[in-house]
C-alpha cells in the first residue's frame, strides 16, 4: 500500500457523503471565523473611537495674560477636541452630570476643564502664584478597560500639546526679557561709560582742586599775613586821621580872618599896581626921550657933514669917518650909558608893573577863594573826623577780617587735605567705574539678545526640546495588520486542531497492513497536510484582497504560512496519533502555552522566566516573527532558519507518528475498548 493511497483513502473517507463534505468545508473555514473575522472586527478600533460619546465639560472662564492678552485656553483647548473628532464630544454643563452620565454608561468617559485652568496656565509669569493646569478625567473601567488606556494617550496627547503652546509662549516672553536685559545692559554701559568719563573729569578736577587748594592754602597763609599788615596800618591809618583831625581843626581856628587879610592884601596889591603902572609910564616917557634926542643929534651931525660934502668942505669918505667917530663916542657916552640904564630899568619896571598887576589879580582871587578855603578847611576838618571813626572802625573790622582770613588758612589747609583725599578716592572711582562699564559691556554681549527668528526657533525648542525622529525600519500600517502575524498563526494552529475533530490521524485499515511504519505515518498525516494547506491559501487570500493586508511579500507570507501549516499539522497529527484522545487536550495545552509565550501581542521578554523557555521550544513563537518580518517588510534574514525550524518540527511530528504506528501495530484490550474517546 502506497503512501498516496492511504492518504487518498482517508480522503475518500472523508468526501464520501454530503455531510463529510460540508465537515470538510466547515472545518476548512475555521481559521477564517476564527482569523478573518477576528482581524475584521478589529482591523481599525482606533478609527471609530468617534463613535464613542465622551462628556466634555468646559468652565474655563480664561484669563488675562502678562503681556495683557486675553487666554481662552480651555475653549481652545474644547475646540481643538471637537475638531480633532477622536471621540464624540459632547458638552455637558456641570462635573456632576458628566460623572453620572459615566456612571451609568452613558458616556465612555468625560473630560472636565476647571474654572482656573487658563488662570494656571498664565500663572508662570508671576514667581508668586505659579500653578499647574489640570485636566480632570473620569473614566470607568466598567464600560470598558482599555478604554483607560486610550483616554489616558489622548489627554497625554492634550497634556502635551498644550503644555508645548503655553511653555513656548512662555519661552519667548523669556527671551523677549532677555533682549530687554539686553538692551538696557547695554544702556547701562554706555551710562556706565558716560560716567567713567564724568568720574574722569572728576579725577582731574579733583587734581585742580587739589592743586587749588594748595594754592588756596598758600595764598590763605599769605592774605592773613597781609591781614596783620593792613590791621596794622588800619591802627596807624587810625592815629594818624586823628592827628589830621586835630590839625584840621587847628587850620580852621587860623584861617578863621584870613578872608578880612586876603582883602586887605587885595587892596594893597591893587594900590602898588598902580603905582607901578604910573612909574612905567613915566620911565618909558623918559626912554623916549632919550631916545628921540640922541636920534635927533645924529640927524643933524649928519647934517652938517652933508653940507659940508656939498660945500667941498668935506669929502664924503671924511663925512663917514666922522659920522663913525659919532656914533662910536655916542656909544660910550654918559648920555648912552644912561639911556641904556633907563631902557633896563624900564623892562624891570615893565616887569614890576606886569608882577604888581599878577599879584594885585592873585590878590583879588584869593580875597574871593579864601571863603571857599574857610569852607574847605571846615569840611576837611569834618572828613578828618569821620574819617578817624571810620579808620577806627576800619581797624575794628581789620581785626575781624585777620581772625576770619586765620580760620580761612585753617580752613583751606584742612580743604587741602579734603582735596588729596578726593583726588585719591576720584582716581579709585575712575578706574572702578571704568572697569564696571568694561563688565556691563562684557555681560551686555554675554546676555541672549535673539531676534524674532531666532526666539521663535529658542521657544519652540525650550517648550519642547526633546524631538523623537522615528525611523520606522517595518511598519504595521493598521492595528489590524499589527495583531494579523499572531491571529493568522493562532488560527492555522485551531485549524488544524479542529480537523482533529473529524479525522483521524491513523487509520486502522493502514495499520492492519504489512506497509512500513513510516509510509503509514506520512500517509495518514498527507490528509491533514491537504487540508491544513487549503485552510491556509484561504485564509491567506481573504486577509489579503478582503480585509486590504497588502504584505510586503504576499508570495513568500503564503509559502510561509504553508511552511507553518505543514509543521503544525505534523506536531497536532503526530501527538495525537501517537497519545489519542488525551492527545487532543495535550495539544490544546500547547495551544495554551503558545497564546502567552509566542509574544503575539507584548513582546515575549515581558513575560515570566518559565515561559521565556516555552517561546524558545515551541513553534508558535517563531512563525508569529517570521510573520512579522513578511508582512512589515523586515529583514528577511532570519525566514531560512525559522523554515529551517519548521521542517524540524515537520520531521518531529513524523517520527511521533511513525512511533505511533510501531506501538499501535499490536492491538491490546485498550485498542479495541478504550477507556475514554474524544
Amino acid at each position: 500500500m502506497t503512501i498516496l493511497r492511504l492518504a487518498r483513502s482517508e480522503l475518500k473517507r472523508m468526501t464520501g457523503g454530503l455531510l463529510p463534505k460540508l465537515t470538510i468545508l466547515a472545518l476548512t473555514m475555521v481559521p477564517l471565523l476564527y482569523g478573518a473575522v477576528y482581524l475584521y472586527a478589529n482591523w481599525d478600533p482606533y478609527g471609530n473611537l468617534d463613535h464613542l460619546d465622551a462628556a466634555l465639560v468646559i468652565e474655563d472662564t480664561g484669563a488675562t495674560a502678562s503681556d495683557g492678552t486675553r487666554l481662552e485656553a480651555g475653549a481652545k483647548v474644547a475646540d481643538s477636541l471637537v475638531d480633532g473628532n477622536v471621540f464624540h464630544w459632547i458638552p455637558v454643563s456641570t462635573p456632576e452630570e458628566a460623572d453620572m452620565g459615566v456612571s451609568s454608561g452613558d458616556y465612555a468617559f468625560a473630560l472636565k476643564i476647571p474654572q482656573d485652568f487658563s488662570a494656571n496656565l498664565a500663572s508662570p509669569g508671576s514667581f508668586d502664584s505659579a500653578s499647574q493646569a489640570m485636566l480632570n478625567v473620569t473614566t470607568n473601567d466598567a464600560n470598558n478597560y482599555l478604554l483607560s488606556t486610550i483616554v489616558d494617550k489622548l489627554t497625554t496627547a492634550v497634556h502635551d500639546t498644550v503644555a508645548t503652546e503655553v511653555g513656548e509662549e512662555t519661552a519667548n516672553q523669556l527671551l523677549t526679557g532677555f533682549g530687554t536685559i539686553h538692551a538696557k545692559m547695554v544702556e547701562a554701559g554706555d551710562g556706565a561709560a558716560r560716567l567713567a568719563d564724568g568720574v574722569a573729569s572728576v579725577r582731574d578736577g579733583a587734581a585742580t582742586l587739589h592743586e587749588g587748594a594748595a594754592a588756596l592754602s598758600s595764598g590763605a597763609g599769605e592774605l592773613y599775613a597781609g591781614q596783620v599788615k593792613l590791621r596794622d596800618g588800619a591802627n596807624q591809618l587810625t592815629d594818624g586821621a586823628g592827628q589830621l583831625s586835630s590839625g584840621l581843626s587847628t587850620l580852621k581856628d587860623k584861617t578863621a580872618s584870613l578872608p578880612a587879610d586876603s582883602q586887605a592884601l587885595a587892596a594893597g596889591a591893587a594900590q602898588v599896581a598902580a603905582g607901578n603902572a604910573q612909574l612905567n609910564a613915566t620911565v618909558q616917557e623918559l626912554a623916549a626921550q632919550l631916545d628921540a634926542a640922541d636920534q635927533g643929534l645924529r640927524a643933524r651931525v649928519a647934517g652938517s657933514n652933508a653940507r659940508l660934502v656939498a660945500t667941498g668942505v668935506l669929502t664924503q669918505e671924511q663925512s663917514d669917518a666922522i659920522l663913525a667917530d659919532f656914533d662910536a663916542a655916542a656909544g660910550s657916552s654918559p648920555v648912552t650909558e644912561a639911556r641904556t640904564k633907563v631902557q633896563t630899568d624900564t623892562a624891570k619896571i615893565e616887569q614890576l608893573a606886569a608882577g604888581a598887576a599878577s599879584v594885585s589879580s592873585g590878590a583879588a582871587q584869593l580875597a574871593t577863594g579864601i571863603p571857599a578855603l574857610k569852607d574847605a578847611v571846615s569840611q576837611a576838618s569834618s572828613g578828618a573826623d569821620q574819617l578817624h571813626t571810620g579808620a577806627a572802625a576800619l581797624a575794628t573790622g581789620e581785626q575781624a577780617a585777620l581772625d576770619g582770613s586765620g580760620r580761612l588758612a585753617d580752613g583751606s589747609q584742612r580743604l587741602e587735605g579734603g582735596a588729596a583725599q578726593l583726588a585719591a578716592g576720584a582716581g579709585t572711582a575712575a578706574e572702578g567705574s571704568r572697569t564696571l562699564a568694561d563688565e556691563i559691556g562684557n555681560g551686555a554681549g554675554q546676555v541672549p539678545n535673539p531676534n524674532d527668528a531666532q526666539r521663535s526657533n529658542l521657544s519652540r525648542v525650550m517648550a519642547d526640546p526633546v524631538a523623537v525622529s522615528n525611523v520606522s525600519q517595518a511598519k504595521a500600517g493598521s492595528y489590524g495588520a499589527g495583531l494579523a502575524p499572531f491571529f493568522l498563526t493562532l488560527a492555522l494552529w485551531i485549524g488544524i486542531f479542529m480537523l482533529i475533530q473529524a479525522m483521524r490521524p491513523i487509520t486502522q485499515r493502514a495499520l492492519a497492513s504489512n506497509a512500513p511504519a513510516w509510509k503509514i505515518a506520512l500517509g495518514g498525516w498527507l490528509p491533514f497536510l491537504a487540508v491544513s494547506v487549503v485552510q491556509a491559501s484561504l485564509l491567506t487570500l481573504v486577509v489579503d484582497l478582503a480585509l486590504g493586508l497588502n504584505p510586503a511579500h504576499p508570495v513568500l507570507m503564503w509559502l510561509f504560512m504553508l511552511a507553518a501549516a505543514m509543521a503544525f499539522s505534523a506536531i497536532i497529527q503526530g501527538i495525537v496519533a501517537l497519545l489519542g484522545s488525551p492527545g487532543k487536550l495535550v495539544v490544546l495545552i500547547l495551544l495554551v502555552l503558545q497564546l502567552v509565550s509566542s509574544g503575539g501581542t507584548f513582546p515575549w521578554q515581558t513575560t515570566p522566566q518559565p515561559l521565556h523557555v516555552v517561546h524558545e521550544i515551541l513553534p508558535m513563537g517563531y512563525v508569529v516573527t517570521g510573520m512579522r518580518h513578511l508582512i512589515y517588510g523586515a529583514d528577511l534574514s532570519m525566514i531560512g532558519p525559522t523554515v529551517l525550524g519548521l521542517l524540524g518540527y515537520t520531521v518531529l511530528g513524523a517520527a511521533l507518528s511513525t512511533l505511533a504506528v510501531r506501538r499501535n501495530k499490536y492491538w491490546t484490550l485498550k485498542t479495541l475498548k478504550p477507556e475514554i474517546a474524544v
